[in-house]
């Protein structure tokens, strides 16, 4: 990497550092951006085959269900207020949004506060816990017997 490449990127994550402690931009830049990811997910509708939103490539390549398959139809139904069919697309996905919601909001009262807030991704087995997790729905929804196989979407 050359000296202005590496200067340009350093200018870079030092403005984006101080953008996320800014207590009304950064706020403001990830609501904006969940705003655009969601109304791109409204308009794509990823329930319909062949649309703008790309099948999953683990499920295509591999025909299994990843973590993530249908989170892109969960996020759909949530937005249109089926927390049922959200739930039945991808129950790890929504909690996982529900944690990043609440990520989010002990992020912005920190930055109102002046000093952070400590919530559940500070927590020592975060980490640990997420990857179980992960994995764990990985394999639970891939077990082709009842009452596993209605995992599969």
């Amino acid at each position: 990497m050359s000296v202005d490449a590496a200067s340009t990127t350093d200018r870079m994550l030092g403005a984006a550092t101080a953008v996320s402690r800014h207590r009304i931009a950064g706020p403001a830049v990830v609501v904006a951006a969940v705003g655009v990811a969601s109304t791109f997910v409204w308009f794509a509708d990823p329930m319909t085959p062949g649309g703008i939103i790309p099948p999953c490539p683990t499920k295509t390549l591999l025909h299994i269900d990843c973590p993530g398959c249908g989170a892109s139809r969960a996020v759909y139904s949530l937005l249109h207020g089926d927390i049922g069919a959200a739930l039945h697309y991808n129950a790890v996905g929504v909690l996982a949004l529900a944690l990043l919601g609440i990520a989010f909001v002990t992020y912005t009262v920190g930055l109102w506060r002046g000093r952070r807030v400590r919530s559940w991704q500070h927590w020592r087995y975060t980490p640990t816990a997420v990857l179980v997790v992960i994995f764990g729905w990985l394999i639970i929804r891939n077990i082709p017997v009842a009452p596993f196989d209605s995992l599969k979407v």
